[in-house]
């Protein structure tokens, strides 16, 4: 691994060849379905590579203020908003940075619609839909669990939308193929039918791993023309998070020690799976290492991976070698540009707690906010 000895660690390394072949093949599925497909800053939000980005693709998503901003300023267009709740304090800054904002009930529809109709350009306002079907296995994941706080489901909606609403979106994918979409498709065309003709654009999500190499691609853009074949009216959009950065780069970590304990060795690592791969303890999967066979192979070498943390589950395992690990070797955690990078920084573009103290005397001192620049600058 002698040409990655001038990298530093821990670093995410993004690979720009390995992004440009994800973003054609993403462009030559949107130019022949005839559909629109944007980028999702939740799972890629990594704004020094956008000037690439652009070259294939004009849009993005975003889930909170900060996303938003971010699409604005570096996207140079305004963003597809969704988040699951709007602040009031922040709604008017989202507005001037959003083209589209979709609501996850009905409730804040009401509550926000008449603010759309007062901005100086041009809003479009959608409905999150819950179709109550999803074949994602994990829990955390799975966004129609029944009781899901996400979306609207069918016996909610009155017969005729509301005024103004434009738009309807669904996502109940993850990491999925199409045939998964089709799937949703159909429970969406079952519940939704109606409403989809009283509307003018359909955002269905993201999930769509079109990108991974088993992936159908023939048969998504064969599913996404049929659909437009029966709502011509309907201006599709995917935002996939994902799919852009699917193996375009890696994790550099380092072994600074070996433990042993009950004939269990672990390499200690200057990264943490509960601090900056949060998403491998939480979805769970264990990321594949570079020049490393999962789980023990023979007579060969073999390790858990431990995180720097004091958690005593920030470990993963398990993983062979074709030589014992040694203090100082470089360890290449594979496909962490996706989530896990964001994850690491201010996931969905979240407003983290302020910080203050009640002093004694009983008055607040609030000692520090965090903000907009917070998020950006972790992303660079």
């Amino acid at each position: 691994m002698t040409q990655f000895k001038n990298i530093p660690s821990p670093c995410f390394v993004l690979e720009e060849q390995l992004l440009r072949q994800n973003l054609k093949l993403i462009r030559s599925v949107a130019d022949a379905a005839g559909v629109e497909i944007i980028l999702a800053f939740k799972g890629f939000a990594m704004w020094s590579a956008f000037p690439v980005v652009k070259e294939y693709i004009a849009g993005a998503t975003a889930s909170s203020l900060s996303e938003a901003r971010l699409c604005l300023e570096h996207m140079n267009s305004r963003a597809h908003t969704y988040a699951p709740v709007y602040d009031p304090a922040e709604f008017t800054e989202l507005m001037n940075c959003s083209s589209h904002i979709t609501f996850n009930s009905q409730s804040q529809l009401k509550r926000f619609q008449p603010q759309l109709a007062q901005a100086g350009h041009k809003i479009s306002a959608g409905l999150r839909i819950n179709p109550e079907f999803s074949e994602v296995e994990t829990e955390l994941y799975n966004p129609c669990a029944p009781g899901s706080r996400l979306g609207v489901i069918a016996e909610q909606l009155p017969d005729q939308l509301p005024e103004g609403l434009e738009g309807l979106h669904f996502h109940t994918l993850c990491e999925s193929g199409p045939y998964d979409l089709q799937k949703t498709l159909a429970a969406v065309e079952e519940k939704f039918s109606k409403y989809l003709k009283q509307v003018k654009w359909l955002n269905m999500g993201g999930g769509h791993l079109m990108t991974r190499k088993d992936y159908d691609t023939k048969h998504l853009i064969e599913l996404l023309k049929g659909f437009k074949s029966r709502y011509p009216h309907l201006h599709v959009i995917l935002e996939p998070g994902s799919a852009f950065a699917w193996e375009t780069g890696f994790l550099k970590a380092s072994v600074l020690d070996v433990v042993e304990n009950k004939g269990i060795q672990t390499a200690m690592l200057n990264v943490s799976f509960a601090a900056h791969m949060p998403d491998c303890l939480e979805m769970p999967y264990q990321p594949r290492i570079r020049h490393a066979s999962f789980g023990p192979v023979g007579n060969k070498p073999t390790y858990r991976m431990g995180g720097n943390s004091c958690l005593s589950g920030d470990y993963m395992g398990y993983w062979s070698f074709d030589q014992e690990l040694q203090v100082g070797d470089s360890i290449l955690f594979e496909d962490m540009i996706h989530y896990t990078m964001v994850k690491t920084t201010f996931f969905n573009g979240v407003q983290h707690p302020s910080i203050g103290i009640i002093r004694e005397n009983g008055e607040f001192e609030l000692i520090r906010q965090f903000g907009y620049d917070d998020y950006k600058n972790k992303l660079s």
